[in-house]
């Protein structure tokens, strides 16, 4: 489900935070020298930087500098995945150039898309318009197949207030507590984008199917982890290590696959 969008709004063949550490910006190349006609040019300023400098973007808090990447999500889980997921595209560049959203004044845009996709592509288009950089983005939910795919987009909110876990868990737990075991199956869907400031725009989808238990079992994990058992699987995402699970994980395969358009783009 791999799409690209150009900045002049064709459709290609197919569909298709504060990060201090290792990540993916084009090795840094020797300076050259001042000539004599170089006087008073200066190259132009992109990104963060510019943002530094007083640009019309998003005023930055803690981003570095040299930021060309943003994580589009406030959600702290999320960015610690996001970053282990990714670690092996961050491989042999240097250090600063992801930021996390946390690092600008921007506000969070209001997500009134119908799908995973929608939403995912509302965050980071609103990210990559306020800050000048590219930025990644995820929407992700549980789909319930006795509750006809709910909650779904609804995932984060579905006790009410936006992330509650707990107050979610529960509510789900009940409302499934007289649905025989047979018929628990479910689905954690997320859809991972690539949105460029010059309008390329990149959409992954990861799905993993399991079941659901009656209880919630272990600590790790957030969300629905605690109750959803992956097909091949004798315990939940929660009991499972942070390796294990992002290694099967809907948002692992959907950020595994959107990788290689990141790389590329930050080698351009």
């Amino acid at each position: 489900n791999r799409h690209e969008r150009r900045a002049d709004g064709r459709w290609p063949f197919h569909r298709g935070a504060g990060y201090r550490r290792a990540c993916p910006l084009q090795p840094r190349r020797a300076e050259r020298a001042a000539g004599p006609g170089d006087a008073g040019q200066r190259p132009a300023l992109a990104g963060a930087e510019a943002v530094a400098r007083g640009s019309p973007h998003g005023a930055r808090r803690g981003a570095s500098v040299s930021a060309r990447l943003v994580f589009a999500t406030s959600n702290a889980h999320k960015v610690s995945e996001l970053e282990a997921i990714l670690a092996p595209a961050w491989e042999g560049f240097e250090d600063g150039c992801v930021a996390r959203m946390s690092d600008f004044d921007v506000a969070s845009p209001i997500e009134d898309g119908v799908t995973f996709e929608e939403n995912s592509l509302i965050k980071a288009r609103a990210l990559a318009r306020a800050t000048g950089l590219a930025a990644i983005a995820d929407d992700s939910g549980i789909a319930v197949d006795v509750l006809g795919g709910a909650p779904g987009i609804f995932s984060a909110r579905w006790a009410g207030s936006h992330g509650d876990d707990a107050a979610n868990l529960r509510l789900l737990i009940d409302q499934l507590s007289d649905v025989p075991d047979r018929h628990r199956g479910a689905a954690f869907v997320s859809a991972a984008v690539l949105v460029t400031p010059d309008g390329r725009e990149f959409v992954e989808r990861g799905e993993v199917r399991g079941t659901l238990t009656r209880s919630p079992r272990g600590e790790g994990g957030f969300g629905y982890d605690p109750i959803f058992v992956p097909e091949g699987f004798e315990v939940t995402t929660a009991q499972m290590s942070a390796e294990q699970k992002n290694a099967i994980s809907h948002r692992g395969i959907a950020f595994r696959a959107l990788m290689p358009h990141i790389v590329e783009y930050l080698r351009d």
